[in-house]
Order: C-alpha cells, then sequence, then structure tokens
C-alpha cells in the first residue's frame, strides 16, 4: 500500500512498568524517519505505587498541555502503557480524541507476574483485578476506534501470554522471543508503521494475523 501523502495524526506513545519514555527511541526515530510527529512522556511514578488509572490522568494533562482541542490523536500504549491508555480512552475523554489505537504486549486480562508486588499498580495488572473486570466490562467502547493489539506468544511478562489479546479490533502476532524486543524487532516496527498508515475506516470485525 502506498502511504505516502496519507492525512497522519501525531502519535503519542505510552510506555510500561519501569520503563520511561526512552524504550520507544528505536520507534520514535522510524516513524519520524517515515513521516511522523512523534510524542510521549514519562508516567510518574513508573513502578505501581500508584493506580493505573492515576497514571491516565497524566496522560490527559500532557494531551490537554501539547495539542490543539481539535486535534485527533493515534495512541500506542506498551505493556502496562496499553492498559493506562484503555483508561485514557474509556474513562477520562480520550475516546473524543483518538482515531487509531495500538497495544503492544498489554495485560488486558493481567498477568500473573503481577503477583509478585504488592503495588497497586501492579494489584490492578492480576488476572481478575476489580480494575481489569471493570474496564472489560465495556471494552466494547474500544470498537469504536481503529484498534489493533499486537502480541507475542512467548512473552514471560505477560503470562498468560494470551491476555494480550481482544476480541474485538484486529489482533497482530509477532512472535518475537522477548517483550522488550516488540518495540524494537523489525516485524514490530512494520506492523506499527502500516497500521498508523491505513486510512480511518469504520470498526473492524475480529481479524487476526501473523507476521
Amino acid at each position: 500500500m502506498n502511504i505516502e501523502n496519507q492525512q497522519r495524526n501525531p502519535v503519542l506513545l505510552i510506555h510500561g512498568i519501569d520503563d520511561t519514555e526512552a524504550v520507544f527511541n528505536k520507534m520514535r526515530a522510524y516513524l519520524i524517519e517515515r513521516g511522523w510527529s512523534v510524542y510521549s512522556l514519562n508516567l510518574v511514578p513508573n513502578n505501581g505505587d500508584v493506580g493505573l488509572d492515576e497514571l491516565a490522568k497524566q496522560v490527559v494533562d500532557y494531551v490537554t498541555a501539547t495539542f490543539a482541542p481539535e486535534q485527533c490523536l493515534d495512541l500506542v500504549g506498551f505493556s502496562m502503557g496499553g492498559i493506562v491508555s484503555r483508561y485514557y480512552i474509556q474513562r477520562l475523554g480520550g475516546l473524543n480524541r483518538v482515531q487509531r489505537f495500538l497495544t503492544i504486549s498489554s495485560p488486558h486480562y493481567g498477568t500473573v507476574v503481577a503477583y509478585g508486588s504488592r503495588r497497586p499498580g501492579c494489584v490492578q495488572m492480576r488476572p481478575d483485578s476489580i480494575f481489569l473486570k471493570d474496564l472489560n466490562s465495556d471494552s466494547v467502547i474500544l470498537g469504536q476506534l481503529d484498534f489493533t493489539s499486537i502480541w507475542t506468544p512467548y512473552d514471560l511478562m505477560i503470562v498468560p501470554a494470551n491476555s494480550s489479546q481482544m476480541s474485538l479490533g484486529r489482533e497482530v502476532i509477532v512472535p518475537v522471543a522477548l517483550h522488550p524486543w516488540m518495540l524494537t524487532d523489525s516485524r514490530s516496527l512494520a506492523v506499527v508503521t502500516a497500521t498508523l498508515a491505513e486510512p480511518i475506516k469504520l470498526p473492524l470485525l475480529n481479524k487476526k494475523s501473523s507476521q
């Protein structure tokens, strides 16, 4: 597909737990080289000491301070950042700003790894947590966006790995070996780029593909 001259929204990248915006350095450079305006912020604290709902308020503040009120956005959330982004979209008005939404290896249905910490943000990412049950109770909202979930079946941070699947939107499997490589593997970068370049369309039925 020719992606030249497509209207492109600014892209906002949301990092995961114990990460900073630097985790996106390769993806940011890759997208900028191909013509996108790319933004990111550091969620503070980044270690789970506060709930993901509190972190999502930082996304609201960043978007308000950085973009004009009428500016549409594309949102890419990695790992915990995908859940923070969902809270922003589903609970804090992001639905009115975001057109394309991509999650990369995000624990939509929790990860057993989160049982290793009692910090509030980690408790929220446990399987069957009250927080995730609430967020998933109306996940159909995401069907109003161009939503894509990208994940690897070999993920050792998202356990079980298929917790990164969603029953709506588009699903892309990128079979890389390690969780962090989802942001640097050439196949992941190609999927993100192609997805952000697609014209806005009507909500998709669940559709699976592999890279």
